[in-house]
């Protein structure tokens, strides 16, 4: 694993930087049918859990331990996803989904369910900036 970390473009578009964790970008996903984000460790060349070392490791759990708390804590959220699949884009990522019954894909997963409802520009704007002020 060499080279420098740019996020998969894939990720790029269908998401907004927020901030930059101890190990990750943490990313939102432009989808107002869920409150999702996304830990993409910066970490050129990762594909698998298993191409980060241990401290890596610790790392990224310690972050998806502080957003699952945060989404948690968000209004309506009654269930929590985590989950690194990498069947689409390659590139590591771990998703963080705030889910509750009768949300757009329950109870089935969010991957696959279906066109992505984007948030108008005010409102990301808005949503990307509470987020950064929740994680500083």
């Amino acid at each position: 694993m060499s080279g420098v970390f740019e996020p998969d473009p894939r990720l790029a578009a269908d998401s907004v930087f927020v901030a930059d964790g101890p190990l990750s970008q943490v990313r939102l996903m432009d989808d107002a049918r869920f409150p999702w984000l996304l830990l993409v460790p910066r970490v050129a060349g990762a594909a698998e859990w298993i191409d980060l070392d241990g401290g890596q490791q610790r790392l990224l759990l310690a972050e998806i331990n502080r957003l699952s708390r945060l989404l948690r804590a968000e209004a309506g959220v009654e269930k929590l996803n985590v989950g690194a699949l990498g069947n689409i884009v390659r590139q590591f990522h771990v998703h963080v989904v705030g889910r509750h019954a009768g949300d757009a894909a329950w109870p089935g997963p969010v991957w696959g369910s279906g066109a992505a409802r984007r948030h108008a520009p005010d409102a990301l704007r808005t949503l990307t900036e509470r987020w950064r002020q929740r994680l500083a």
